[in-house]
C-alpha cells in the first residue's frame, strides 16, 4: 500500500449464526482507522434479519466500502488491490468449504481465494458445532493452504461481565492476527492474571 493510504481489511459476513461478530469487526476497524471493504452473502442478510433489528443499509453504512455479493469484478477480487488480509466473521461451513475447494462463484469466496494466493492473512471465524469428520478435514485443508481457523470461543480468564464483552474479546483476538491491537481486548498479564498491573 502507498504510504498515504489507510490500511484496508476485507470483511466478509456469511450466513452462520453470530452476525454480531462481523458487526463488531466493522466497529473496531472504524475505531482503529482501518478502511473496511464489506461483502455479505445472501444468507448473511437473512441471518441479519433474524438476529438483529438492523437493516442491510444500516450494516453496509458501517463499512467504508460495501460490495455486492455477485460482483466478482470488485476491487477486492484482485490481488493487485492491497489489503491487510480478510476476515470472515461469522464463517459458515458452506463458505469455508467453497474456499477450501477453490470455488469462487461469489465475491466472498473469490476475495478469500485472492487473499490466500497473495499470502495474506485469511481468518475464518467458523461458527458450527458439533463438527463431523468432513468439517475437520476441510479445516485441515484450509490450514495447510495458509488460512487461520479462529472459532469465536469465550475467554473466561478475561472475566467477561456481559455477552458484549465476550464478543469483543473474540473479535479483538482475531484482529490481533492482522497486527491490529484493539483496546477492548483484555490481555493476560496486563488486565487479568497473576502479573496484571505490575510495572
Amino acid at each position: 500500500m502507498a504510504k498515504s493510504e489507510r490500511p484496508r481489511l476485507v470483511v466478509g459476513l456469511s450466513g452462520a449464526s453470530g452476525v454480531v461478530y462481523g458487526l463488531r469487526v466493522l466497529d473496531a476497524c472504524r475505531e482503529l482507522g482501518v478502511e473496511t471493504h464489506l461483502v455479505l452473502t445472501r444468507a448473511a442478510a437473512l441471518t441479519l434479519s433474524q438476529e438483529t433489528a438492523l437493516s442491510l443499509a444500516e450494516v453496509t453504512a458501517r463499512a467504508d466500502v460495501a460490495h455486492r455479493p455477485g460482483d466478482v469484478g470488485a476491487s477486492i477480487a484482485s490481488g493487485s488491490f492491497p489489503t491487510l488480509g480478510m476476515i470472515v466473521a461469522p464463517c459458515s461451513v458452506r463458505t469455508m468449504s467453497e474456499i477450501a475447494t477453490g470455488v469462487t462463484s461469489s465475491l466472498i469466496t473469490r476475495a478469500a481465494d485472492v487473499t490466500l494466493k497473495e499470502r495474506r492473512p485469511l481468518v475464518l471465524m467458523v461458527r458450527e458445532t458439533p463438527l463431523h469428520l468432513g468439517h475437520l478435514r476441510t479445516m485441515v485443508r484450509l490450514a495447510e493452504m495458509g488460512a487461520v481457523i479462529a472459532p469465536p470461543l469465550p475467554a473466561f480468564y478475561a472475566k467477561p461481565a456481559s455477552l458484549e464483552e465476550m464478543v469483543d474479546q473474540s473479535v479483538g483476538r482475531a484482529l490481533d492476527l492482522f497486527g491490529l491491537s484493539w483496546d477492548a481486548v483484555r490481555r493476560w498479564g496486563r488486565d487479568v492474571g497473576p502479573l496484571a498491573g505490575e510495572a
